[in-house]
């Protein structure tokens, strides 16, 4: 998990916060895609503390988490019940008369 904020100075009091209760924290510069002005990149705070640490600093300072650390953020939803043909949508014909 990451914390994301868009202001240098909240990081860097984000990640000095982390530090002092004992987490390691390091700040550095998040590439968005589609981003061409350097000025304009977020700063992600990455370190080993738990996500519900991470999501009082993001409160607190603005920001938001990402969890593009390989690790899931949500639940895997069930495989769906997949019908293994078309459906027929009207009755057959009818049979002539004899």
């Amino acid at each position: 998990m990451r914390a994301i904020f868009f202001d240098e100075d909240e990081a860097r009091a984000a990640a000095a916060e982390l530090a002092g209760d004992g987490w390691s924290a390091r700040v550095e510069r998040e590439r968005l895609a589609g981003e061409d002005d350097d000025e304009d990149h977020p700063w992600a705070v990455v370190g080993d503390a738990p996500s519900f640490v991470l999501e009082l600093l993001v409160d607190r300072y603005d920001g938001w988490l990402d969890g593009d650390d390989g690790s899931p953020t949500t639940a895997t939803p069930a495989p769906l019940d997949l019908p293994s043909g078309p459906r027929r949508l009207k009755r057959p014909p009818a049979q002539p008369p004899l």
